[in-house]
């Protein structure tokens, strides 16, 4: 990594960020899935500042009980404070921890990035949650609970119970609100679900924004799926639709790229081509305002199927774009990314397919 590490600072020169660090990170046996993770996480800018600011203040507490989210904002902080501008880091104790706190991740076969990250998320909300308890001290109110993906307490639109916002929620949660029209009554019901990434369903030469308007599609609920509508008192046929109510500051776009298929009996990589832009307008909300995003990490599967493989992420970062590949970091084109939409054709030699999209809100950024 020595030559890689003064090669990337030549390239960079006199344009390298001022007390920015690009470190690759040690792989200790198919370890890839959380390496390339972390790094899409590290220049998350916003998240990796309120973990360095949280690992600040807890500190000089001097109460560290050793957890997910202390060895992460360690393994940050060994990072950003670097004598050096690049390098190559072990995080071995962030490594040990998540194999101590998870059985999946113990074995040394290959994991599911997009499974390691709600993990992580998941598990960092439910210790902050638990020391703001601890403390009892009142933070804004936010709508929020520990799962990625779900209703608010299971209530209707407006009476779910406010908790506390964490560092997770600030950054990565939106809400989404379904909405049912009964087609007898009209009367439309409205039930929130928050979420930390939208898990989006894909076709062959297809893009994120028609991936996104299928998620937001219109479906008829009717036969055996019939909807209980309150006003009717009764099974009638209605139409549903998934709407974004709260857009996220940060959105965490996961393309469904594993399908069980059932004559196989087993899953089956889809490697087709999903174009993602640099810039995304985001259409499906519920006020229909166009919220205009900014595409920063990619998290990148390799490999022909979901139990073999390897990651590695392209992160932007002060307007370069960088490869991460464990141990290995290079200065890349933004026309790289290009490189990983997918195939055209079914039965192709790439199989270097965007997986996990990391896109920051523009308005946030200003």
């Amino acid at each position: 990594m020595g030559a890689a590490s003064s090669r990337l600072e030549k390239a960079l020169g006199e344009q390298f960020p001022e007390g920015e660090r690009y470190f690759g990170l040690e792989n200790f046996g198919n370890t890839c899935y959380c390496n390339s993770v972390l790094q899409a996480l590290y220049f998350c800018v916003p998240f990796r500042d309120q973990l360095l600011e949280y690992y600040g203040n807890n500190k000089s507490a001097g109460d560290f009980e050793e957890n997910m989210l202390t060895c992460l904002a360690d393994l940050f902080s060994q990072i950003s404070n670097q004598k050096k501008k690049t390098g190559v880091i072990a995080p071995k104790r962030f490594i040990q921890r998540l194999k101590k706190q998870n059985e999946i991740f113990r074995s040394y076969m290959h994991q599911d990035a997009h499974e390691f990250l709600n993990f992580l998320l998941n598990e960092l909300v439910d210790i902050l949650e638990k020391e703001h308890k601890a403390v009892r001290e009142p933070l804004p109110n936010h709508s929020s609970q520990k799962a990625s993906n779900g209703p608010i307490n299971g209530q209707p639109n407006g009476s779910h119970k406010e908790l506390a916002a964490t560092l997770v929620h600030k950054c990565f949660q939106g809400i989404l609100t379904n909405e049912t029209r009964c087609l007898r009554c009209e009367t439309v019901t409205d039930r929130d679900e928050t979420f930390f990434d939208l898990s989006l369903d894909i076709e062959q030469n297809s893009s994120i924004t028609s991936c996104l308007k299928n998620f937001s599609s219109t479906e008829t609920l009717n036969a055996e799926d019939k909807f209980f509508c309150d006003k009717c008192c009764s099974l009638q046929e209605a139409q549903k639709r998934m709407k974004i109510k709260k857009p996220p500051n940060i959105l965490v776009i996961h393309l469904k790229r594993f399908k069980y298929i059932e004559q196989l009996q087993r899953y089956k990589k889809l490697s087709y081509r999903v174009v993602f832009p640099l810039e995304l307008k985001l259409l499906n909300t519920v006020d229909n305002s166009d919220l205009e995003y900014s595409l920063f990490a990619v998290v990148v599967h390799v490999g022909s199927g979901p139990n073999h493989g390897h990651y590695i992420s392209l992160v932007k970062s002060h307007n370069h774009w960088l490869f991460f590949d464990d141990e290995n970091v290079e200065m890349t084109d933004e026309s790289m990314v290009q490189a990983f939409f997918g195939s055209a054709q079914e039965f192709s030699g790439n199989t270097d397919n965007g997986y996990i999209l990391f896109y920051e809100s523009l308005a946030e950024k200003s």
